[in-house]
């Protein structure tokens, strides 16, 4: 994202990602995919559509600020055609507001709020659209979700006003997009296999996956980090909540099973002067970890006397893993102190 602001107005090229459901998206797409066709020749901006199964998808939005807004006035007037024509099937008498709800990194969040609730307040007062900014973030990212609601119009001029916000204040560091997950995913049987440790087998299979340890948790590309590919199986297996499978082996799925393991509690213990890099800036990468690996993660109080402090990993062997290796890789360097952390 470019933040050249030039003369008489804004002249720059921006990223605009708006989370829809598949209803809307059908909205958007069109008959044979017209409408989207027309969206993009009349407005001049690139409008994508994320692939897969999924009950959300991200539509994403590029080009100059004016042919962005041109394609959020299409948008927002092409939803309002809808609710008309909804509305002429329904007994309802009053007009539900369009509603739209754009994707925003965390970190541009606190600008767009303002001090005291400032900003976005004047965003409402002067535009007459309803702004809502999601208190946590979409998981597995470090995005959230606003929500904007009302007439085409004055979604269409809060969009601006949202614009200059995002511009004035960039993403600060990296930003792990929200990636909507398909409707189901299958519950996936590991062979049957008996293991005496399901945590131990884990790790075992967990230093196969990552046997470079330790890997860069995230390559930074252009505003956005993405995951490590390894990692990213990683997480896959974490979110599955299932056993890991024996590598090389073929695993059938039997929907409408439970094949969780249980819950299972792991502590570690860290020195207290790297427990911020841990906790990050007002939690937010401890905040993240738990996010990512789907653990429960508490770290206990600072004890009189003593140099370090425990954590509490819980969860499934699959997500203390992710955990842990999330933990190993917050660290300023692989083995802090000359130390390593048990994997």
């Amino acid at each position: 994202m470019e933040s050249k602001v030039s003369e008489g107005g804004l002249n720059v090229t921006l990223t605009i990602r708006l989370l829809m459901h598949g209803k809307e998206v059908g909205s958007i797409i069109g008959k044979k995919g017209e409408t989207v066709k027309k969206m993009r020749e009349e407005s001049g901006a690139r409008i994508n559509i994320s692939e897969g199964n999924c009950p959300e998808r991200i539509v994403t939005i590029t080009g100059p600020t004016d042919a962005i807004f041109k394609a959020f006035a299409m948008i927002a007037y092409k939803f309002e055609e809808d609710i008309t024509n909804s509305m002429s099937n329904s007994t309802a008498t009053s007009k539900p507001p369009v509603t739209l709800r754009l994707v925003v990194p965390a970190s541009q969040c606190g600008s767009l709020i303002g001090k005291g609730g400032s900003k976005i307040k004047e965003i409402r007062e002067s535009t007459g659209a309803q702004v809502q900014v999601a208190g946590d973030m979409l998981p597995n990212s470090t995005e959230r979700a606003v929500t904007i609601s009302g007439t085409p119009d004055a979604i269409i001029q809060c969009v601006k006003q949202i614009c200059v916000v995002m511009l004035e204040s960039p993403p600060k560091g990296a930003t792990i997009p929200y990636r909507p997950k398909p409707a189901s995913t299958p519950v996936i049987f590991a062979g049957g296999q008996v293991r005496a440790d399901p945590l131990a087998a884990s790790t075992a299979n967990l230093s196969l996956l990552l046997q470079h340890q330790p890997l860069p948790a995230y390559t930074i590309q252009g505003q956005y980090a993405i995951p490590h590919p390894d990692l990213t199986k990683l997480h896959q297996l974490a979110m599955q909540q299932t056993p890991f499978t024996p590598l090389g082996q073929t695993t059938p799925a039997f929907p409408g099973l439970d094949a969780s393991p249980p819950a299972s509690t792991h502590e570690l213990t860290i020195p207290n002067d790297l427990i911020g890099c841990i906790i990050g800036r007002q939690g937010t990468k401890i905040n993240e970890i738990r996010q990512m690996s789907g653990a429960q993660i508490k770290i206990a109080n600072a004890t009189e006397g003593s140099s370090e402090r425990q954590i509490t990993i819980t969860g499934t062997p699959a997500n203390i893993s992710l955990a842990q290796y999330l933990i190993n890789a917050s660290f300023p360097d692989p083995e802090p102190h000359g130390r390593t952390f048990p994997a």
